[in-house]
């Protein structure tokens, strides 16, 4: 059997006949004045006292932020793989139009640069 806020119960705290004093413990439940991890903080479910870090998290959570987010990585990559294809059109392989991967890139320029600094010292 369910029991409603209509129904008094001796245990529950819909069976005060004060509202005003059901809000009051509902209010202490929800906000401590315990010190946080020694801070002296005071911990509450309001969002002003909220961390930087949650802050933070809810600021990321939001679709404008990850779409923007999205946006500014696919602009990095991009940077990052034309990069890699100005390199690798400046390294001498057979056949010159072979597909290397980015590791394979940085090896061959590593030995290439080697060979012109030893064709320099020779």
């Amino acid at each position: 059997m369910m029991l409603s806020p209509d129904q008094p119960g001796a245990d529950l705290p819909w069976g005060q006949s004060d509202t005003e004093s059901v809000l009051h413990d509902i209010k202490i439940g929800c906000v401590s004045d315990e010190p946080m991890d020694g801070e002296g903080k005071t911990r509450s479910l309001a969002p002003q006292s909220l961390s930087r870090e949650e802050k933070r998290r809810r600021r990321r959570a939001t679709a404008k932020y990850r779409s923007a987010h999205a946006t500014r990585e696919r602009i990095r990559v991009e940077a990052f793989n034309v990069a890699f294809a100005e390199l690798r059109k400046l390294l001498p392989t057979l056949p010159p139009d072979k597909k290397l991967s980015k590791i394979e890139i940085l090896r061959l320029a590593i030995c290439y640069i080697s060979y012109l600094n030893h064709v320099l010292d020779v």
